[in-house]
């Protein structure tokens, strides 16, 4: 039974080439859905600062409110690192192409990404150290650097190597869109 109110892809299904509200190409948006590894990491995240809440609000009910107000502001670094976890990845608009990472972001603008490109090299498995041989999709700037940008065994792509063909495909997409510009 399709629930296409349940569903993101809805305008891409629709027949009609009437332009959606959302559908605002000024605004930074991910062109993919976050993968089940990095929204499984921050719903846990989110668990264990749900706890350290708790454990703050007994706290403060025992009377130690130095305590309570460390455990308080443990429980905020927590919560504010899952939705960083959530936002990181690869964002496309008008502007370029940013890359969003736990504590930096960088943009580029589409005029300096000469090209992107699919290659098989060694990736980093789910950002750790460990290396496997994988897919990333690789920008180039003018200069000839090639800086990766999405890999197939990151939080988002791990066992979804359609998701990442197809995020590969759409950011390819929005720089053929916008390379015209240059």
């Amino acid at each position: 039974m399709p629930l296409p109110f349940l569903t993101a892809d809805r305008a891409f299904d629709a027949d009609d080439d009437i332009a959606l509200p959302f559908d605002d190409h000024d605004t930074w948006r991910r062109p993919y859905r976050p993968g089940p590894w990095r929204v499984g990491t921050a719903a846990l995240a989110l668990l264990l600062a749900s706890f350290v809440l708790l454990a703050a609000v007994i706290i403060a009910a025992a009377g130690a409110v130095p305590g309570a107000g460390v455990t308080f502001g443990l429980a905020t670094l927590i919560i504010a690192a899952a939705l960083r976890l959530l936002r990181v990845g690869a964002w496309v608009s008008r502007n370029g192409l940013r890359q969003v990472r736990m504590l930096s972001t960088s943009t580029v603008p589409w005029q300096q990404v000469s090209g992107l490109r699919t290659v098989q090299q060694p990736v980093r498995w789910l950002g750790l150290p460990r290396t496997v041989q994988g897919q990333a999709l690789v920008y180039v700037r003018p200069n000839g650097e090639q800086l990766p940008l999405l890999t197939d065994h990151n939080a988002d792509f791990l066992s979804r190597i359609e998701a990442f063909d197809r995020a590969a495909d759409t950011i390819e997409a929005w720089n053929a869109e916008y390379a015209e510009a240059r």
